[in-house]
Formats: structure tokens, C-alpha cells, sequence
């Protein structure tokens, strides 16, 4: 048995669900970037325009990409319109996943003072091959070694650890590993050391 007092009435519509309003964004915050690298990086930028992306740019440091065309051209600015005028050190980094391999220059300046605490990093990209042949393979960029003369054993080092060939450089010798080497250059993250 039912009643009619059970049943709803037509005029009561079901419970409408609220919505919260969504949630608020953070507000973003202005970053105040440190002015004397900006200008630095802003110099670069004027110079170069798209040719160049500004990685970074924080106190003492500025960070700029360039592709292999380019990565002469804007060491030789760096050199000649900013005044930096050593590389500090050379470094690889291996992404197998994009196929190519970075190479960082850290570069600096002993004559200016203004740039006494300064680094300015460098990247460019080199295409890496899945089979290297250091030397004879399309693993090459060209050198900075006649812009920046301590880049010599810096490159050196790059091209027997990831296999990145420098044209132009006057010694593509190995530096560390015996000149038989046949193996994968050995900071390629697919080298496997033997017996592990």
C-alpha cells in the first residue's frame, strides 16, 4: 500500500547541486630580474633577435641558447662588444631522447672588472648519432677556439666524452682515452660499463 503523501509533488524539483566557484590562480608575481645582467642579455637579444633565446637571467649569471649557425657569431660578440674574454670550462649533456647533444660554455672575463663575478652560459645543440663515429659521423659543431684560445682542451674533452667533433679546431685529438678507443663515448647516457 502506498499513499499519495509519498509520492513527490509535482510542483518540488530535485536538489540542484551548488558549485564552488573555481579555484583562484595564484596572482602571478612580477619577477624583478637584476638589471646590469638584463642589459647584458637585452644587448645580446637587440643584436641577435630570434636567433638567440634568453635562458636565464639572475645575479652574476645570463644563460643564452643558439643553434650551430649562430653559436660563432654570437661568441664573437660576446668577445669583441661585451668584453668576455675566457671560457672557463666546456661541458656536454647528452639527450638521447631529442637526439642531440648540448654543449654548455661557462665563459667570463679577467680584464673587466665590471665582469669580475659575471658568467655568461652558452648552449648549443649538436644532431647525435645513435651509431657514433667521433669525427666521421653528423656530430660536429664548430669551434670557438679561434674567438676563446682556452677552449682547447675544454673541446678536446667534449669530443672524446660525447663524440661532439669541433670543425675547425686545430687538435680533435683525444685527451684522456687511448687513441684505439672503440667504444661509445663515455658520457653518452647509453654507454654501459662492462660487467654490470
Amino acid at each position: 500500500m502506498s499513499s499519495d503523501s509519498e509520492k513527490p509533488s509535482a510542483d518540488v524539483k530535485p536538489e540542484e547541486k551548488t558549485s564552488s566557484p573555481p579555484p583562484k590562480k595564484p596572482e602571478e608575481k612580477s619577477v624583478d630580474l637584476p638589471a646590469f645582467e638584463k642589459g647584458i642579455s637585452d644587448k645580446i637579444i637587440e643584436k641577435f633577435g630570434d636567433k638567440v633565446e634568453v635562458a636565464f637571467v639572475k645575479q652574476d649569471r645570463v644563460g643564452i641558447n643558439v643553434d650551430r649557425d649562430n653559436v660563432h657569431d654570437v661568441a664573437e660578440f660576446i668577445r669583441d662588444e661585451l668584453n668576455y674574454d675566457h671560457v672557463e670550462s666546456v661541458s656536454g649533456v647528452d639527450y638521447p631522447q631529442d637526439k642531440e647533444i648540448e654543449v654548455v660554455y661557462h665563459i667570463g672575463s679577467y680584464t673587466d672588472s665590471s665582469l669580475a663575478s659575471q658568467i655568461l652560459v652558452l648552449s648549443t645543440r649538436a644532431q647525435r648519432e645513435e651509431n657514433p663515429i667521433p669525427g666521421n659521423d653528423a656530430t660536429k659543431l664548430p669551434t670557438l677556439r679561434d674567438i676563446f684560445y682556452s677552449v682547447e682542451f675544454h673541446e678536446r674533452e667534449v669530443f672524446e666524452m660525447f663524440g661532439v667533433y669541433f670543425e675547425g679546431h686545430p687538435d680533435n685529438r683525444r685527451l684522456l682515452l687511448p687513441e684505439d678507443w672503440a667504444d661509445l663515448p663515455p658520457l653518452r647516457k647509453d654507454f654501459a660499463i662492462k660487467g654490470r
